[in-house]
């Protein structure tokens, strides 16, 4: 496979610096040399996401994400390297080299968005023909009205199991495309496969993209056959785990506040009625990657679930994946229709507006969930449930708790100093013991994530932290190498992750070539740019000197004697007193 001129790659560094680039879409914090903020990568309170200007590279010490600006981009918006590459040229003017590059997993992602593409226009299109009859009067009679069917691109898969098929292959669409777009699906009978369309009698409603493409669909039955809702199942170019319904339109105008709904059609009825920053989940429970999503483009959500139980369980874990962001939450409680689109439909839209404007904070919502467990007119519900109101209130800024603390006692004829001094004891308590946690925690959760991205990491830590020295030396100084390569080779690494970016580096060492990590990234893994992230990061513990070099490479040497010699219990007779003989002169020494 070709790969792209160092020094085009230089050119995309210097163009996009990884400071402007990441604050586009991350708050970031100067600190020092550095910058701080909250990892759009995995959800958090505390910053721990990390940039790092002069080796243009960052890392989330929360989730172990790292890499240079080309990584960040890759991940953020799911691409692969060179789709990545080519929209930070047109970012910043640069034109692409002229050469041919093996462009065979980006030519299919290009053909699964122009086969979505082709699929919507073939849907909407059917809409309005026969056999999209009875999905129109489904639309119709649920209030949508044309200009939201054209707005949101809504359609009709027609009852026929090739319809789509035959359209899409008389465009120029092979099977295989198809099928990666997972519009085409299979089943295997006689050593035969069938081909069959994906959705079938369906109303379609398109999932788009924050950049505009159509990634996805969600097909509702016309019926009260289940499953209710059929949707595509995770392809190359879209993860439900990491989409949002309309977000493409809601993320527009609307002073950082979503409303966050269940439903296609609640989201649909909301636009409809002038709330255009109502999105939805894709068919799964709200996940942390959805949550690191909203925190991009909002500073508050309302989270519009339905009153029944189930719903009522989805308000708590999405509270509780919100609480590791910082992103302030809202509850609306329905009433007067069991979903937005009946409340709109029976009440009108301003009944809507009552509900949002009524909505409960999360501190206001957890406590009147807690005062449903206690009997507050007897004593001692009133002190179970101050006492548990106490512990939640804890979390809370200063501010917060007084304003609660005079409402819990004015209605329960408590004192408010009461109240407030309860609430002091419990969080000097729980400061204490989150600083005594705190740093331990974060150590180990370094070492978890080093363990994971390289299992041998555990088995061989001293050997670990020795390549680890060695290679953040040789990235700040190649020269080195010419006086270590004597001693100093691949053999005598024990992890594969430090193994594999050793042997990028010195390959490219030898070959007068640069290993900064922009010029790494297109030949390693996201994995293995993560880990070159991670020794970036920890370069201040190292002295970068060749007697530290040479210690190293002693530690390597040794440990790789230990791992190569055979158990004694595998020994012959004489090899074993050989062996012994020797522990017995390393002790003399």
């Amino acid at each position: 496979m070709a790969r792209l001129p160092d020094d085009f790659i230089q050119q995309i560094r210097d163009h996009n610096e990884i400071e402007s680039v990441i604050s586009g879409y991350v708050e970031l914090r100067r600190r020092g040399k550095t910058l701080t903020g909250l990892c759009p990568f995995h959800n958090e309170k505390t910053p721990s996401f990390t940039v790092y200007p002069e080796t243009s590279s960052y890392y989330c010490f929360g989730c172990g994400a790292g890499g240079d600006v080309v990584t960040f981009i890759r991940n953020i918006e799911n691409l692969d390297y060179i789709e990545a590459i080519k929209l930070l040229a047109d970012r910043s003017g640069l034109k692409m080299p002229d050469a041919e590059y093996d462009d065979t997993a980006s030519n299919l992602r290009r053909r699964v968005f122009e086969a979505n593409r082709a699929a919507a226009r073939f849907y909407h299109e059917t809409l309005y023909k026969e056999d999209g009859k009875q999905q129109l009067s489904y639309l119709l009679n649920r209030g949508v009205s044309p200009a939201m069917i054209k707005h949101f691109g809504l359609g009709a898969a027609p009852d026929d199991w090739h319809a789509l098929e035959n359209a899409l292959r008389a465009q120029g669409f092979r099977r295989d495309e198809l099928v990666a777009a997972n519009l085409l699906r299979f089943s295997e009978k006689d050593g035969k496969r069938y081909y069959y369309d994906a959705f079938r009698s369906k109303v379609m409603y398109p999932v788009i993209d924050l950049r505009g493409n159509v990634v996805a669909f969600g097909g509702r039955v016309l019926d009260n056959s289940k499953p209710k809702y059929i949707n595509t199942s995770d392809t190359l170019v879209y993860k439900k785990s990491k989409e949002l319904f309309a977000l493409n339109f809601a993320k527009n105008g609307n002073e950082r506040k979503l409303i966050l709904c269940e439903g296609y059609m609640d989201v649909i009825a909301l636009h409809q009625a002038g709330y255009t920053n109502a999105v939805a989940g894709l068919g799964t429970a709200l996940t942390p990657e959805q949550v690191s999503l909203i925190s991009r483009y909002a500073d508050e959500v309302a989270l519009c679930y339905d009153s029944d139980e189930a719903g009522q369980k989805a308000v708590r874990a999405a509270m509780s994946l919100f609480s590791k962001t910082g992103v302030k939450v809202k509850v609306i409680r329905l009433s007067g229709g069991k979903d937005p689109d009946e409340i709109i439909k029976t009440h009108g839209k301003e009944m809507f507006s009552k509900l949002l404007d009524k909505a409960d904070n999360d501190t206001e919502y957890k406590l009147s969930k807690l005062r449903e467990k206690y009997i507050v007119e007897t004593d001692d519900g009133k002190l179970n449930f101050l006492r548990e109101a106490s512990k939640l209130l804890v979390y809370s800024d200063s501010i917060e708790r007084d304003v609660y603390a005079l409402r819990l006692a004015d209605e329960l004829g408590v004192s408010k100093d009461a109240i407030l001094q309860q609430i002091s004891q419990l969080a000097r308590k729980e400061n204490y013991r989150k600083s005594k946690t705190e740093l331990q925690t974060a150590q180990k959760q370094v070492q978890a994530l080093e363990m994971a991205a390289d299992p041998q990491r555990a088995k061989n830590k001293r050997a670990a932290k020795a390549e680890d020295v060695l290679i953040i030396t040789l990235l700040n100084n190649g020269a080195f190498y010419s006086k270590l390569k004597d001693r100093l080779s691949e053999d005598i690494f024990a992890t594969p992750v430090n193994k594999r970016i050793f042997q990028l580096i010195t390959t490219r060492l030898v070959n007068n070539e640069g290993v900064d990590i922009s010029q790494l990234s297109q030949y390693l893994t996201s994995e293995e740019v993560s880990a070159v992230a991670r020794l970036l990061a920890k370069q201040a513990m190292v002295s970068n000197t060749l007697s530290e070099c040479y210690d190293c490479i002693t530690v390597l040497e040794e440990e790789k004697t230990k791992r190569e010699a055979p158990e004694p219990s595998q020994m012959s007779d004489e090899s074993f007193l050989e062996f012994f003989n020797s522990l017995n002169k390393e002790k003399d020494v």
